[in-house]
């Protein structure tokens, strides 16, 4: 019997392996996710601000009212997918249903439709928001899901997400490394902002949309729940949340994006208006990346030229260095997924490898107070370290919510993955938006003036260090507490998924 049993393990686990080229498949779509993400993380905020003009918290509550809109939808939309039945299977369909009204409501949020009533304006920014949150939800929940039933095999479910999470570091070293370059590009000599927002939204849209039809195309779902498995929705949400595991994971998902969300936006304010422009103007020119006199060429200097990333006066000096300092960490982030991720979750297992490198993360991002304006090699070495320890916990994440949909089946024998990760998408959202409706609030309370390019009060200023460094450093800290009661230790999910591989052979066989 015993015997037996080790075949039916060994043929579940062959069953279970991914080709690197569907890997890869199923990266794309998330590189299509995070065209979109990393600009509302780091761009909308400041979009609002700045290109419509409106006061910091009421940006901020356009942030908040959209994105919880979203994530009460979230667990509508993981319910559907979870019912869902095609000989596409249950989540792959989804991807490509909501491709394109993803993407076109993308382009309709970063759209200046022209009004200049600021009520009108709030009211478009909202809809429009709340459009873009709603297909963001119904496309990112059954593509996450997706990735919870390629495979239940550990070292192939790692090795899944942290692919998946390299591309995506180039999708946030495109976004936030060229967003505003491209935007000075496509503007135009005459400077039209928004001419350039529409454009580049417009290009990012376009790509995303073709990767989301890879993605649909190259995956296929190996894992069904257990055949004698009934509908029963009620039964379902209650034993999901009355989950341990996924309970901590809520908790540290909500505040992770509450603060990536906040810090994402308030560095952007942090470059412009905390940072001195002609120090950082020398720093980026010590790295060939100005150009007063106008007379430099080269292959190198005409690619860089080409995308706005040579700076020819002091004023250039923010858009190119937050760029750059943005394309640094996401370079750096990539390689600490490759060399770090999977050696270190393998080695010492995920619970224990996200909250050492959580609890660094939080260090560093403290210290981003400690900076004066002048020293921006302090910031760009902070900005190394900070980038450095984060990365391997961002496959992780999505790793170890694949691995509580596979818990509350273990515990349950019934599957809910499509809940479990519309569950986290609702945290995720909510996190989104208070972050940056907190962020809003902050600089409103700080005294900040929007449409403002210049100078901002040291009151002000103030306030943008605090929501860069303090502040963040503290919720991270929520979300180290939250997962020391995560109990999914490396040798109870070994056991975990011993024990599922077995149960689903026996399903095969019977």
């Amino acid at each position: 019997m015993q015997q037996k049993t080790q075949i039916l393990l060994i043929t579940e686990m062959k069953s279970q392996k991914v080709s690197f080229g569907e890997k890869l498949g199923y990266s794309l779509g998330d590189v299509s996710a995070n065209l979109v993400f990393q600009m509302m993380v780091i761009f909308q905020l400041k979009f609002y601000t700045d290109v419509f003009g409106l006061e910091g918290a009421v940006a901020g509550s356009v942030f908040l009212f959209a994105c919880l809109s979203g994530a009460f939808v979230a667990p509508v939309i993981g319910i559907i997918c979870d019912r869902t039945n095609t000989r596409w299977g249950k989540y792959r369909p989804w991807v490509l249903w909501t491709s394109l009204p993803f993407c076109v409501f993308y382009v309709l949020a970063f759209y200046n439709p022209g009004i200049q009533e600021k009520g009108m304006v709030a009211m478009y920014a909202t809809v429009s928001y709340i459009l873009l949150i709603i297909m963001y939800a119904s496309n990112s929940i059954p593509y996450s899901s997706l990735g919870g039933v390629i495979t239940g095999e550990i070292r192939e479910r790692t090795s899944l997400n942290a692919i998946r999470f390299t591309a995506v570091c180039l999708a946030q070293f495109v976004v936030q490394g060229l967003t505003l370059p491209l935007v000075s590009k496509f503007g135009g000599a005459e400077g039209n902002v928004q001419q350039g927002w529409s454009m580049t939204i417009s290009l990012f849209a376009l790509v995303a949309f073709a990767f989301l039809l890879i993605t649909f195309f190259s995956t296929r779902e190996r894992i069904q729940p257990p055949p004698a498995q009934k509908v029963n929705l009620r039964e379902d949400i209650r034993r999901t949340v009355s989950d341990q595991p996924w309970c901590s994971l809520f908790v540290l998902v909500l505040f992770i994006f509450i603060t990536i969300s906040l810090w994402g936006t308030s560095m952007n304010y942090y470059f412009q208006y905390n940072v001195d422009q002609k120090s950082l103007y020398d720093f980026i020119g010590t790295l060939g990346l100005t150009d007063a006199e106008g007379e430099a060429t080269g292959f190198w200097y005409s690619v860089l030229d080409s995308f706005d990333l040579i700076a020819h006066q002091p004023s250039d000096a923010y858009s190119i260095g937050f760029s750059l300092f943005n394309m640094l960490g996401a370079l750096v982030q990539f390689l600490g997924i490759i060399l770090l991720s999977q050696f270190l979750a393998n080695k010492y297992g995920k619970k224990h490898t996200f909250i050492v490198c959580l609890f660094l993360t939080a260090l560093f991002t403290a210290m981003f107070y400690m900076p004066s304006p002048v020293d921006i090699s302090f910031i760009f070495g902070l900005c190394l370290l900070k980038s450095l320890v984060y990365a391997p916990t961002i496959p992780l994440l999505w790793a170890m919510i694949g691995d509580v949909a596979d818990h509350v089946e273990y515990i349950n024998h019934r599957r809910a993955t499509g809940f479990c990760f519309s569950g986290m998408s609702f945290a995720l959202l909510a996190g989104l938006g208070i972050g940056g409706a907190l962020a809003g609030a902050v600089l409103s309370c700080f005294g900040y003036v929007s449409g403002q390019n210049d100078v901002q009060s040291p009151t002000a200023i103030e306030g943008i260090r605090l929501v860069s460094s303090i502040i963040p450093a503290i919720l991270f800290g929520i979300g180290i507490i939250a997962l020391l009661f995560y109990p999914i230790s490396k040798s109870y999910n070994k056991k975990m998924q011993s024990v599922l591989a077995a149960r689903r052979q026996k399903m095969i066989v019977k």
